[in-house]
């Protein structure tokens, strides 16, 4: 437990009044886990910041209280919406004998020749992933290495991720993590902007035809109606 950050924890004697303890400079912290008391706690917010910055959401930290040292992972932070302040966190206590199932961040490194010298577009269809691993063995990060990806349309998956021993990863083997598409040049954007607007064009002339179609066939039929129907009238007035 002796190689990981450090943050140093206070008991905090209510649950409540998170506001007036910000307004100090600390922030409310909620310790659970799995058959241990949870615990509410406070610590430095520019020392909980610092932590964060470099552990992340997926690195273990000891929390220190009382002298002793809790193995916990940053489960959650919660933020305000508008300032982006921390409002409160979650540090979820962990076993170091018991597997865990984490996000963690993927690092996209080398240079695609696909990209460089074909003029393609790197498209990263995933920025995480879920491993499954005891506490110790999981990463910081996992790398992706783009310098696999030599033709426009060719792809990375899951199955192709170098992993570190005893990491498995959750997600299906036949993800995809990143391709190398085509770029559409300008010229073929305005293109394409052309055929659609002709087309639209083409539609419209169509239903203008057929709209003068229609438009004569009624002056016609109105024509047709008119010169057979008055010898009718015509009929009935004589009868009467």
């Amino acid at each position: 437990l002796n190689n990981y950050m450090e943050l140093q924890v206070q008991k905090r004697e209510q649950a409540g009044k998170s506001v007036a303890l910000r307004r100090t400079g600390l922030i409310p912290l909620e310790l659970y886990g799995k058959g241990v008391e949870n615990l509410h706690l406070t610590a430095p917010v520019k020392e909980f910041k610092k932590v964060l910055k470099e552990a992340g959401e997926n690195t273990i930290v000891n929390a220190i209280f009382d002298g002793k040292k809790y193995p916990v992972i940053i489960h959650e932070v919660v933020r305000d919406g508008v300032s982006g302040d921390i409002l409160n966190v979650d540090l979820y206590q962990i076993r170091m004998d018991e597997k865990i199932k984490l996000m963690v961040p993927l690092e996209f490194i080398g240079i695609s020749l696909a990209v460089k010298e074909k003029n393609g577009l790197l498209v990263k269809s995933l920025q995480e992933v879920e491993v499954e691993a005891l506490p110790m063995d999981v990463p910081h990060t996992l790398q992706v290495d783009i310098s696999k990806i030599t033709e426009i349309g060719q792809s990375l998956y899951i199955k192709d991720l170098d992993l570190p021993k005893n990491v498995k990863v959750v997600f299906d083997l036949k993800t995809v993590v990143a391709t190398v598409t085509a770029k559409v040049t300008e010229e073929e954007e305005l293109a394409k902007q052309q055929e659609a607007g002709a087309g639209v064009d083409t539609v419209k002339v169509e239903t203008e035809e057929k709209k003068a179609e229609r438009d004569a066939a009624k002056v016609v039929a109105e024509a047709g109606a008119t010169t057979g129907e008055a010898p009718k009238a015509e009929k009935k007035a004589e009868k009467k």
